[in-house]
């Protein structure tokens, strides 16, 4: 059960931007309070309140106490003194909220989820690895870099669009993780005829303009293929990890195998090999058919010297029409538990 030790030690990772601290370490952590049932309830002080920073401590709060085992978190906001703030070295400025999304000093770990060809299911993946990272109590985001294809404000559910405030672009938070995409920039699905440097520049946007804050992950959904897009990204981020999706289907797996291939190509780091579509189980009889054939994973982690991070199955989520979210598996589904094993794999091989 979760206890006061274990909310103060989680809260560590949580920094006041305005001093560049942890909340504990500015003496932000006011009151806790823990009932029997898992609540916990905390008054917290910040350097300033009521900005949109205030609001991303908020989420990051409740995602990582939920991620500790709190069943509900409720929060109050109070402002530190300004003799407190002065102690703790007075407000920092812009330039001294963390270095850039890219620079070799940050701490961000960026994971690739590509594929082949299209229709394997690697936006799926990328959503749900997504936000069972959130659920295992780390800080996520993920762009939507499938610029001709965006599908992650659909899949997630997402009406939202981004703010801009000073000059920076918002992302918007669902489920935890923060996401930006093209399709948050164009009106009624229109499409996107652009040129290979028109897409590099707004690529290099959404790594630029747009404000993260502190993330312990950064998933990248590709396009398929090793197209602009594609070699784009892998020219701004060196020391990016990339995941590989695939069906089981031999062509599927052959396909993959250039997109891995150009990953080590660019020295980026193959954590591993997604099977999607792995079969079809019947509720009625718990009977596997392989539906799609057999083996494709087992081939190309073997072809990359990498391994197998899972096996996932034909399936759907429930749909809640009140929470729309079409693509997003709960915890509690057999596919959602899947991904959580998976996204465990994936924190061990990036930590």
């Amino acid at each position: 059960m979760i206890n006061e030790a274990t909310v103060m030690e989680a809260l560590q990772r949580v920094k006041d931007r305005d001093l560049n601290k942890s909340i504990v370490e500015t003496g932000g952590v006011r009151e806790v309070s823990i009932k029997e049932d898992g609540r916990v309830s905390l008054k917290v002080a910040l350097a300033k309140t009521g900005t949109a920073e205030q609001m991303q401590i908020q989420q990051e709060i409740v995602n990582i106490l939920k991620g500790e085992g709190a069943t509900a978190v409720g929060l109050r906001f109070d402002n530190l003194t300004e003799d407190e703030i002065k102690q703790l070295g007075g407000l920092k400025g812009a330039a001294f909220q963390g270095p850039p999304l890219l620079s070799p000093d940050n701490q961000t770990t960026f994971i690739a989820v590509t594929s082949g060809k299209g229709g394997v299911g690697k936006s799926t993946v990328s959503v749900n690895l997504a936000t069972t990272l959130v659920r295992l109590g780390k800080r996520v985001g993920i762009i939507d870099a499938d610029i001709y294809g965006f599908s992650v404000p659909d899949m997630m559910g997402i009406e939202a669009r981004p703010q801009v405030i000073a000059d920076r672009i918002y992302p918007v938070e669902r489920f935890g993780v923060k996401v930006i995409s093209m399709g948050f920039f164009v009106e009624d699905n229109a499409p996107v005829i652009w040129r290979g440097p028109m897409l590099g520049k707004m690529l290099n946007q959404f790594f630029s303009e747009v404000e993260w804050g502190e993330l312990d992950y950064l998933i990248l959904d590709l396009p398929p293929g090793t197209g602009d897009v594609a070699l784009d990204i892998h020219t701004m981020l060196p020391h990016s990890k990339e995941i590989l999706v695939t069906t089981p289907h031999a062509t599927a797996a052959f396909v993959a195998a250039r997109a891995g291939s150009m990953a080590i190509k660019t020295n980026h780091e193959i954590i591993g090999v997604i099977e999607n579509m792995a079969y079809f189980e019947s509720k009625l009889t718990g009977e596997k058919e392989y539906v799609f054939g057999k083996g494709g994973g087992e081939r190309l982690k073997d072809e990359l010297k990498t391994d197998l991070l899972g096996q996932i199955p034909l399936g759907q989520p429930e749909i809640d029409k009140e929470d729309f979210a079409p693509s997003i598996y709960p915890a509690d589904h057999p596919i959602g538990d899947i991904y959580t094993q998976i996204a465990k794999r994936v924190i061990e091989k990036t930590t």
